[in-house]
């Protein structure tokens, strides 16, 4: 807890962007348990139903124990219709999990994204804050085979 202190105690000295802690705090602790949620809303006088509303609307603010990687298959219309659906089935045999899901290793995340914005090159994954383009099964295999 001593980084969330820190932490908290940089926030308690000025204004501040809420989103901006949440998202300091996922790279201090990984995501946004109930626990930490309600202690930053203690120490900071935020109500916890704001906190949450917050942390849950945004889909890159986990509230459950993420994998070191999240794989996100992006939806998107163009995504879709270019092999999208393939690439999730390609993802679900490799790592033998469903979208929300992590693996046994805790390694891997499996999400779906309505669009991440490379609709110029689909089908698209991202990894973590990495973007993955036109995409095959062979690329999708050669990707996961590196990152274990």
């Amino acid at each position: 807890m001593k980084k969330l202190d820190s932490l908290i105690l940089k926030y308690k000295k000025r204004e501040f962007n809420l989103l901006t802690l949440l998202e300091e705090t996922v790279k201090i602790k990984g995501y946004l348990s109930f626990k930490t949620l309600t202690y930053i809303s203690e120490n900071l006088k935020i109500p916890l139903a704001k906190l949450y509303g917050v942390a849950s609307f945004y889909s890159f603010l986990p509230t459950v124990k993420t994998g070191k990687y999240i794989i996100r298959v992006c939806n998107g219309p163009s995504c879709y219709l270019n092999g999208s659906r393939e690439i999730l089935k390609v993802l679900k045999k490799e790592l033998k999990i469903d979208l929300g899901q992590t693996t046994k290793d805790g390694k891997f995340t499996l999400e779906s994204a309505s669009c991440i914005g490379c609709c110029d090159s689909p089908p698209a994954i991202m990894i973590n804050n990495k973007v993955y383009k036109n995409l095959d099964k062979n690329k999708i295999k050669d990707i996961i085979k590196k990152l274990k």
